[in-house]
């Protein structure tokens, strides 16, 4: 799958940037009466003009014959059927789903999320919260309620009743009676997004208005903000206060005695393994995953774990609501960079709620393009069909749906049926709605429905709408197909063949040669004096044990020595060195010296099959590739249109 990448990359990766050129469609050329047109070869060939290498490509003679012989790949492939495989469609539809998203995304809409969530991620917000919950389907006057109420509590905070004494009087969120509605630091995407937007546009001190979420109103009070810490990564010693459920009176005396262990030397990892009774991390020495603000359940903790520093990398004992801790610095992660965070930012932006404010900003552009005019009589008659069995998921489908088939709406060139938005309406019916009365739960319907049939013809004709997708689209199509049909007829071939490769060898070897080459020991050092000690060695015919126990010890290497066999104009090879027998003198390189003792010469000589193996494998598929192309040329019908290629010419040198 990697190299199917690398060869797709190869023909594709610069498509993108790439607008489809303007010029005449024509037929240039055709395959088995099967048209090809001009565009789409001007384009492809100012595409890649200054991507080849071979000048020879850059002749448009040249380059038709290997437009033609593509086509031919392409054609073949589809004979054999490649394009029904499974495999191949499903590969197609994923790249065709992960482009269209350049299309069916307001990118404007996307930066400016972007810009706001890194903003918002420079800054971390402490805030306390009231919660009065309600339904996101509640019915409007039930919203109203739940709204007064907030905006009750919201009266009596601003008159001076304590925030926190009211949360765990009337929150409904369950943890306010014990931490008076305190949420602690957070920073963007750690809440939801009309929470998000509540906290980071309070100043500090104040309330915010009632700020409705899928779970209720909130009121939100902001208590500080600060900048943002990043990640921190540290271990933990910790002794349990209760175990089993039985408080443990000695867990502040056992840490106190581990803290004295570690002043007097000993490893803090070893006394983890020993004494953590955290056993999710003790194993590791104590050493815990790298956290953020508001990412553990303790505040007291992070206070410790972000305090510390290389300096004073160890904490004194500490204690949380979980036990007592000891907790050792190992590193900080300051917040990324806007560009090394953008597309974390976006995959996350994708997932969030405010994904549907880009989502809306499409949809409304997309009511402009394709307005909607529904057949008034038939919706009448559909709608009086949806009954109040709906609210208790008990509705059922009319028995006679045929008065209902006629065409409801149309966008495009696609025609919606009053049966379609019926189907539509029964799969959204366990989903469940509290809007009434039930006629303007169908309206509701209805405008969701028409909406999501506007998106989607819209990406359904994406190939029309945009030349430049289109092309794209068909250039990953046919190299999708060529990549299978050359694995199948050249490359899986070349490798099977091994007959066939030896034959070839045989009338290729010439063009394979080794230079001469030398087996030589070669001595190497920064200290010339040594180095004029180890050519004395040499010339004495010492060997490279008795100079290398001579000059280097356990912890000190005075001299590197290495043995191989090396071809005239090898890098490793100092310069100086003569091909032939004998010791060299001593040169030079940059710091260090060479000492070059030639053992043996091996003249030029052809190298064997398996020495030239990978470049003679390649050779192999480009001439099994040039006689394939001349076979397809035989099977399949081409007919070149001169006239108009002379005009393809004219055009392009202009």
């Amino acid at each position: 799958m990697k190299l199917k990448h690398v060869f797709l990359g190869f023909m594709m990766g610069f498509v993108l940037a790439t607008k489809a050129q303007t010029s005449t469609k024509e037929v240039l050329f055709a395959i088995e009466d099967k048209p090809f047109y001009t565009d789409e070869f001007v384009r492809v060939y100012n595409k890649n003009l200054d991507l080849v290498k071979d000048e020879s490509q850059k002749d448009l003679n040249q380059y038709l014959e290997l437009f033609v012989g593509y086509k031919l790949k392409v054609s073949k492939a589809n004979k054999l059927g490649l394009q029904n495989n499974k495999q191949y469609q499903t590969e197609l539809e994923n790249y065709r789903t992960q482009l269209s998203k350049n299309y069916t995304t307001d990118s404007k809409v996307t930066k400016e999320l972007v810009d706001e969530g890194y903003k918002r991620l420079l800054k971390e917000v402490n805030a306390s919260h009231i919660l009065i919950l309600v339904d996101e389907n509640a019915a409007p006057a039930d919203t109203l309620i739940a709204y007064n109420k907030a905006l009750g509590i919201r009266d009596r905070i601003i008159k001076g009743e304590d925030f926190g004494t009211l949360a765990q009087e009337l929150s409904q969120d369950p943890s306010a009676k014990e931490n008076k509605g305190d949420l602690g630091y957070f920073t963007s995407f750690k809440m939801v997004y009309a929470f998000e937007n509540g906290a980071y546009k309070t100043p500090i001190g104040s309330v915010s208005m009632p700020v409705h979420t899928r779970f209720g109103y909130h009121l939100i009070k902001v208590n500080d903000i600060r900048d943002n810490r990043g990640e921190v990564s540290v271990a933990h010693i910790m002794i349990l206060k209760n175990k089993d459920g039985v408080a443990n009176p000695d867990a502040k005396v056992t840490i106190e005695d581990i803290y004295k262990k570690l002043q007097q030397g000993e490893k803090f990892e070893e006394l983890a393994k020993q004494f953590s009774e955290d056993k999710s991390s003790s194993t590791k020495g104590g050493v815990l995953n790298r956290f953020a603000s508001g990412q553990l359940s303790s505040v007291e903790f992070e206070t410790q774990a972000f305090s510390l520093t290389k300096e004073s990398p160890i904490s004194k004992p500490f204690e949380t609501q979980f036990g007592w801790h000891i907790v050792k610095f190992i590193d900080k992660f300051p917040v990324k960079s806007y560009e090394d965070s953008k597309v974390e930012l976006e995959n996350k932006i994708s997932k969030d709620d405010r994904s549907r404010l880009i989502t809306n900003s499409l949809t409304e552009k997309l009511r402009v393009k394709y307005p909607i005019k529904k057949d008034a009589k038939l919706y009448s008659a559909l709608s009086k069909s949806v009954t109040n069995d709906y609210y208790e998921n008990k509705w059922v489908l009319p028995t006679d749906t045929k008065k209902y088939s006629k065409n409801l709406f149309v966008i495009g060139t696609k025609n919606y049926t009053g049966t379609d938005f019926l189907d539509y309406i029964f799969s959204k019916q366990k989903a469940g709605s509290a809007i009434k009365p039930i006629e303007k739960l169908t309206d509701n319907l209805f405008d969701n429905y028409a909406d999501e049939q506007r998106n989607q013809y819209y990406n359904d004709n994406l190939e029309n709408e945009f030349p430049e997708f289109s092309a794209v689209m068909d250039e990953y199509r046919d190299g999708l197909l060529l990549f299978d049909l050359m694995d199948k007829e050249i490359w899986q071939r070349s490798k099977a063949d091994t007959t066939g490769l030896k034959a070839f060898y045989e009338t290729q070897k010439e063009k394979h040669l080794w230079k001469t080459r030398v087996d030589a020991e070669v001595y190497s050092s920064a200290d010339l004096e040594k180095m004029k000690k180890v050519l004395s060695m040499l010339k004495k015919k010492q060997t490279s044990k008795e100079i290398k126990d001579k000059f280097n010890t356990k912890d000190n290497i005075n001299i590197m020595y290495y043995q191989a066999v090396y071809e005239e104009g090898a890098d490793a090879l100092p310069k100086e060195t003569k091909m032939e027998l004998g010791l060299s003198e001593i040169s030079t390189k940059g710091e260090y010296y060479y000492i070059t003792n030639v053992e043996k010469v091996i003249p030029a000589s052809p190298k064997t099959l398996e020495e030239c193996k990978g470049k003679l494998v390649n050779d192999y598929q480009q001439y099994l590739e040039q006689n394939w192309v001349k076979e397809l040329k035989k099977e399949f019908t081409i007919k070149v249109n001169q006239d108009t290629f002379e005009k393809v010419k004219n055009q392009i040198k202009k």
